[in-house]
């Protein structure tokens, strides 16, 4: 409800952000504590990383012989970045180049290793440089679990199982011998796997029907090779297709059923990433809603043939896609696209629905880690840049691990505030996006049941939807603390125009 009264009095008093709109408008959030939904998965800030324009090479990875720093090849401020963010899963080759990739050619010695061409992207001749043991080796660095997609639109049922034998079989088999010879002396304990990528596109033009026999197919011969069990995971649907997963679904009467179903899901745009108007931004913010009804749909149909929810969805494509620039893309690789202000509030959006949904989720991966989409970095030969979209995740970044709990948006002139919340005893955490460019945003966050002991702020926020940080000026758009005002009414804090506010809090004892 709209403040009134004395809270609105007090609202009036807290001092607002130097970027604030000359229109205000007053609500209340409410912050239900004890309305537990779901815990929410570290998995769920996944990420992801394709042999795609410069993601990979001359973006993470860059050689040991280069003269960008680096660490045993890897780019050393990406690594430092990413570890920071606290990527907690990495998912690899692909994407599209997942289904024409074969693992062997990207282990051995790197000078032997095959040159191939990447037929999804540009036709780019791929050298292999950057194989298995490389992503372990990144993922190791930051701390992230890796997630392998396999090869099902141009491999066999045997590439795959034996590329799990030589990742997580201790020794003693050829393979896990030929791991060991190759410098990995212990096994990988790769958990998660995908079993293809986009099997109705680019992974072999199927529909969902054919694509249950071919994973049932694929599925009898992945097995646990040593001490961890393979999480399977099985392509779903683009967007909201729900044909697709019925059929898919339809396919396993009486079969076991994948331990994992991912849909992918972009946020596009017919403008590019610097040009984009009022209407189009307000119509890339919606996709966000699109989203989580998708989950919902999704989740549904699953339930009618998994009532025990024992198969996590996943979206594990996900992110803003822009209309490209060609001469951006020529300077920079396939795909690059520019990280804004409204790039990162869309993003946000997308988080604060994972949050929500947290009990009908398993794993969410972004698209793309570096220089590719929803870039978390962008580089540019020893340049490399935090985007504002990393900054919207590192600022939602305390949610992970906790339970996300109910949350009530404002009503009237503020239903436009999009919010999530989670506890972990007496630490909470209050994510609030606020989309509008034309009105900042007073708000009262009411705990109901408990009373609030100290709380802190930090905001992400830029007046210019099109603002970015550039090579040159690198810092134009980055987090600043945001203050808030503890009173007993609740607490008390200005939002700025288009902004990402995260809200750390400390409750009272009960």
């Amino acid at each position: 409800m709209l403040l009134s009264g004395a809270a609105a009095a007090l609202a009036a008093a807290v001092p607002a952000p130097k970027t604030w709109s000359a229109n205000t408008i007053s609500g209340e959030i409410e912050i239900l504590p004890e309305e537990q939904i779901g815990v929410i998965r570290p998995e769920l800030h996944g990420q992801f990383v394709e042999h795609l324009g410069s993601c990979v090479y001359g973006g993470l990875w860059v050689g040991r012989d280069s003269k960008t720093p680096n660490v045993n090849g890897y780019r050393k401020a990406a690594v430092e970045y990413l570890r920071a963010l606290g990527v907690p899963v990495l998912r690899w080759p692909g994407g599209c180049f997942a289904d024409d990739y074969h693992w062997r050619d990207g282990i051995g010695p790197a000078a032997q290793r095959p040159r191939s061409v990447n037929t999804h992207w540009g036709h780019s001749v791929e050298d292999n440089s950057f194989g298995t043991h490389e992503f372990m080796g990144l993922c190791q660095l930051i701390g992230a679990q890796p997630y392998l997609v396999g090869n099902v639109g141009s491999g066999s049922p045997r590439e795959l199982r034996d590329w799990m034998e030589y990742c997580n079989f201790p020794s003693g088999s050829s393979l896990a011998d030929e791991r060991i010879r190759n410098g990995a002396e212990a096994p990988f304990n790769v958990k998660y796997w995908g079993v293809g990528n986009e099997l109705w596109g680019c992974g072999g033009n199927l529909f969902g029907d054919e694509y249950a026999q071919l994973y049932r197919r694929f599925g009898t011969f992945l097995s646990k090779f040593g001490e961890v069990a393979p999480f399977l995971i099985a392509c779903g649907p683009n967007r909201d297709n729900q044909e697709w997963t019925e059929k898919f679904l339809g396919g396993f009467e009486g079969k076991q059923l994948p331990d994992g179903y991912a849909m992918h899901f972009y946020s596009n745009s017919k403008l590019n990433a610097t040009k984009f108007t009022l209407d189009e931004m307000n119509a890339q913010f919606a996709t966000m809603a699109a989203l989580e009804e998708a989950i919902l749909h999704q989740r549904r149909l699953m339930d009618n043939v998994d009532p025990d929810k024992k198969m996590g969805l996943m979206v594990d494509e996900w992110g803003v896609w822009d209309r490209m620039v060609s001469q951006q893309e020529r300077v920079h690789g396939r795909l690059w696209q520019q990280i804004t202000m409204r790039a990162a509030v869309t993003t946000a959006l997308g988080l604060n629905v994972f949050h929500r949904q947290a009990d009908k989720l398993a794993m969410c991966n972004v698209a793309q880690m570096v220089n590719v989409l929803d870039a978390m970095l962008l580089t540019e030969n020893e340049k490399c840049v935090r985007t504002p979209s990393y900054y919207a995740f590192l600022l939602t970044k305390a949610h992970l691990g906790k339970i996300s709990v109910k949350a009530t948006p404002p009503q009237g002139n503020a239903t436009e505030l999009s919010i999530s919340a989670s506890r972990r005893d007496d630490s909470l955490v209050v994510t609030v996006v606020n989309p509008r460019v034309d009105a900042g945003v007073r708000i009262r966050c009411v705990v109901r049941g408990r009373e609030v002991a100290r709380a802190s702020g930090r905001s992400l926020f830029h007046r210019d939807m099109n603002a970015f940080n550039s090579f040159e000026k690198p810092a134009v758009v980055i987090p600043q603390r945001l203050e808030v005002t503890v009173r007993p009414e609740g607490m008390l804090v200005n939002l700025p125009v288009l902004s990402v506010s995260s809200l750390e809090v400390e409750l009272k004892s009960s």
